[in-house]
């Protein structure tokens, strides 16, 4: 039973590594805003990491319109 907690903790612990490794390289881009991986996981990113992930793709790309996940009610502004 120990051997699969820990096969299970070594499995989520590499998805976190590796997703998160994804998203801060997508965040800090500056080839493009629309990247649809790395919207994707920036969209299930909690609010506050969301909002810090929007406001650097913001800094690099300040007259794109927004990705889905960064976009304002409006659709056009940013969050």
């Amino acid at each position: 039973m120990k051997k699969a907690g820990r096969t299970l903790l070594i499995i989520i612990v590499a998805g976190v590594i590796f997703f998160g490794q994804r998203w801060y390289s997508y965040v800090n881009n500056k080839t493009s805003p629309y990247d649809e991986v790395g919207i994707q996981i920036n969209s299930a990113m909690p609010g506050p990491i969301r909002k810090w992930g929007c406001d650097k793709l913001h800094a690099n790309f300040a007259s794109a319109l927004p990705p889905y996940g960064c976009q304002a009610p409006d659709g056009k502004s940013w969050i």
